[in-house]
């Protein structure tokens, strides 16, 4: 089709020209024929960026800055009022930023238990949880589960159908 990203990055993409409406029509069809879908609406657009910087943050980094409130940084990295960003990220996705933000803190750390490399402390430290009880409060909220009882889950293997 001779579409030109000029940027690529997780889940944006900026093309050097404005695609012809047959053009668009194409690429509708070939993402969502693969599994992905064209954002080409302004507000879902934000709440994808949203997302991505949340996902960058949690699952990037080796450790989460304490010193700066996420809601400080999504405002400044977004450049558009997070009193605004908030309202339009829980009226789209049903649950508020916050939410979301444990949601992917809880998968970092099921990732982190199932490596099985890191204490439940160190898990909490890397998080940006204040305490391992705050940590496994929150990730029993989440998952029904304690965060030594999901590791022990990990580390019993299921037996193959041959042998039951």
């Amino acid at each position: 089709m001779h579409i030109l990203p000029v940027r690529v990055q997780l889940g944006e993409v900026e093309l050097e020209r404005e695609l012809s409406m047959m053009q668009l029509s194409y690429l509708k069809n070939w993402l969502s024929e693969n599994g992905f879908e064209l954002l080409d609406d302004r507000k879902m657009v934000l709440v994808e960026r949203v997302k991505n910087l949340i996902i960058e943050i949690i699952h990037g980094a080796d450790r989460i800055d304490l010193s700066i409130k996420l809601s400080y940084l999504i405002q400044q990295k977004l450049k558009v009022d997070y009193n605004y960003i908030s309202s339009l990220f829980s009226n789209t996705e049903g649950i508020t930023i916050e939410q979301y933000i444990i949601l992917q803190r809880i998968e970092r750390a099921k990732e982190f238990l199932a490596y099985n490399e890191l204490t439940l402390s160190e898990i909490a430290h890397k998080l940006g949880y204040s305490s391992v009880q705050y940590l496994s409060t929150q990730f029993k909220k989440a998952t029904g589960f304690t965060p030594s009882h999901f590791k022990n889950i990990k580390e019993n293997p299921r037996k193959p159908l041959d042998q039951l």
